[in-house]
């Protein structure tokens, strides 16, 4: 009898694609999904291991050199690097990236992390996604599933594959009409479809993103902004969500959120915790000292 797991690994062998003239040899399928297959493979001249996307509709060649130009122009420690592109025998077209070890963020935010540490990882995805999108690339896909946390720290932003690059018109950077990206964390125009759709249906996919990571008060209130149905409503660049991220972080007024006089005193007592604690055991023992002092 064959064992299954001897079973899968032959019917992998079978269907694996031809990457013969190319320099790579295929070891592993890492991962399988509507636009293609990326497997882990071994570069033959440079001797290390990559991640090799092989797109499965050779008939959208256009598309997927574009992808891989994109992905190449946004040389940043957040965007994983493409290192090379090419065409398979059977007319499919490949390109070779950094392999990335790590877990996806929405296991790696199960794993029991602290809400500083989420909002850390958080902040680096919006330095990723302002960087290309000061690059004239909106994502368009953004969602836990599609970060990873290295084993090292690295926070990578992956699955370009239908990032879009901005076309300047009337005064206004737009993406045109295509319908692409996960339906939970799909803006209303892109899931409309509007030619006016622009950066800030990422600013929305983050804000759905930050609706997960934390439930204090005011990083829902700025989930909630990032996520206005109006665009107009919503932070208009990413750095402008992260900046209200970060004064979360430093214990000050977030721009989202109005406070009440008794979150005022909330937010006071966090950011000065140690000082407050040290005052008050002063004043305890204080008054422990005057008690037990003889008369």
């Amino acid at each position: 009898m064959i064992s299954e797991p001897a079973l899968d690994r032959l019917s992998a062998m079978f269907q694996a694609p031809d990457v013969t003239g190319t320099r790579y040899e295929l070891i592993a399928v890492l991962g399988r999904g509507g636009m293609g297959d990326v497997y882990l493979a071994r570069d033959t001249v440079l001797d290390r291991e990559v991640a090799l996307k092989i797109v499965d509709h050779p008939s959208d060649e256009a598309h997927d050199a574009d992808e891989a130009r994109i992905l190449a122009r946004l040389e940043h420690p957040g965007i994983v690097p493409v290192h090379d592109f090419g065409q398979l025998p059977d007319g499919r077209l490949f390109y070779a990236m950094k392999r990335v070890r790590g877990d996806r963020l929405d296991r790696w935010m199960a794993s029991g992390r602290d809400l500083a540490e989420r909002l850390g990882v958080f902040l680096r995805v919006c330095e990723a996604v302002a960087f290309a999108h000061a690059h004239g690339v909106v994502h368009r896909d953004l969602k836990p599933e599609n970060v990873m946390v290295g084993e090292f720290g690295e926070v990578l932003v992956l699955d370009w594959g239908v990032a879009a690059q901005l076309r300047t018109g009337e005064g206004a950077s737009r993406m045109g009409r295509a319908i692409d990206g996960t339906p939970d964390y799909m803006a209303p125009e892109q899931a409309r479809g509007d030619a006016a759709a622009d950066h800030r249906v990422d600013v929305f996919a983050l804000g759905t993103m930050l609706a997960a990571i934390a439930d204090a008060v005011p990083v829902t209130a700025i989930a909630r902004k990032a996520r206005a149905g109006d665009p107009a409503a919503r932070y208009q660049t990413v750095q402008g969500l992260a900046a209200d991220v970060s004064r979360f972080l430093a214990g000050r007024a977030v721009g989202a959120h109005r406070e009440r006089v008794i979150d005022r005193l909330a937010r006071f007592g966090r950011r000065y915790r140690l000082p407050i604690l040290l005052v008050l055991t002063y004043l305890v023992v204080r008054v422990l000292l005057l008690w037990l002092a003889p008369v």
